[in-house]
């Protein structure tokens, strides 16, 4: 068990994934955690960054920061997606082994995975073919994360280890229309047609994709969990191990939100790649479920937006 006065710093804390893992955190009465926002410390920078190593000395260290974002961002901003990911990842890893961390846990995602890779995506398919070319970037820097996780592990004997969450939604997610995941899009899309009175709704693609979700209280759930019994510099994927489409994704928000019109697709808008499930028989073995229904997720998605966006 881990020593609730232990130091843990969450890289990117302020995030979607690192907000959560500090709600965890703070809930199960861990006390010693040092939070530094991009103002008090950019983890871009190579010599802030260390020097927060050594002089704060975290035991503990879950790497959640990232740049991200959908299909659109992606494509538009592949420079960015690689360089700024990767400078992070690098600065915040070597620092993290040069002031002696006890462990770390890296966060990748699971687009690392090639575009066709067997469905539902076992751990090993890692690096066995072609990426989806929409988040090739940003799944290259993650890869690397990976790798250079793996490195230290061997040549270093470090315990850092590397844990792929299938996609996530929750509290501090990003709504933002252009930038924004399907959930959070669509969540957001459903909303503002129920107040303008609207018709209908327009969504991206055909609505066959199908693609798994996972409440963010749960990866951090998982995150605590693996930190606590997981040593290993082999990656485990984290999901729930099920998936539904799209426009079954659709028609659920429409009826948490309220929404009672019609679903509009625009077929001209891509689909990405057709199905994305993420096998988690290894995580499962190791003693770990989920505990948060996809409905109950999103209705508690939705009141969280309506206090925190919608207002």
């Amino acid at each position: 068990m881990m020593d609730k006065s232990e130091k843990i710093f969450v890289a990117g804390y302020r995030g979607l994934v690192g907000s959560a893992l500090i709600r965890r955190l703070e809930a199960e009465g861990f006390t010693n955690l040092p939070k530094r926002d991009r103002s008090q410390l950019d983890l871009a920078d190579e010599a802030g960054v260390q020097n927060f190593f050594v002089q704060d000395k975290p035991a503990i260290v879950i790497f959640a920061a990232a740049k991200v974002g959908g299909i659109k961002a992606n494509n538009d901003f592949p420079v960015e997606f690689l360089l700024d990911n990767l400078r992070v990842q690098n600065t915040v890893i070597r620092a993290a082994h040069e002031s002696g961390v006890r462990k770390l846990l890296f966060l990748g995602s699971s687009c690392i995975y090639p575009k066709h890779a067997p469905q539902p995506i076992p751990e090993t398919a890692l690096l066995t073919g072609p990426l989806e070319p929409t988040n090739e970037a940003y799944a290259i820097a993650k890869i690397a994360g990976i790798k250079l996780c793996q490195a230290y592990a061997r040549e270093y004997r470090a315990n850092f280890i590397s844990a792929m969450p299938t996609n996530l939604y929750g509290p501090n997610d990003n709504f933002d229309l252009e930038t924004s995941h399907v959930l959070a899009a669509l969540l957001r899309k459903a909303h503002e047609a129920k107040m303008r009175k609207a018709r209908e709704i327009v969504v991206w693609g055909s609505g066959k994709p199908r693609r798994e979700f996972l409440h963010v209280d749960d990866v951090a759930g998982a995150c605590l969990f693996l930190l606590e019994k997981y040593d290993s510099p082999e990656i485990v994927n984290v999901g729930c191990g099920a998936d539904i489409s799209i426009r079954e994704l659709a028609e659920l928000i429409c009826d948490v939100v309220g929404f009672d019109g019609e679903l509009a697709w625009d077929a001209t808008k891509p689909d990405g790649t057709p199905r994305k499930l993420l096998d988690v028989t290894k995580l499962n073995n190791l003693g770990w479920r989920p505990t948060i229904p996809l409905r109950d997720g999103i209705v508690r998605t939705y009141d969280w937006f309506l206090k925190n966006v919608a207002r």
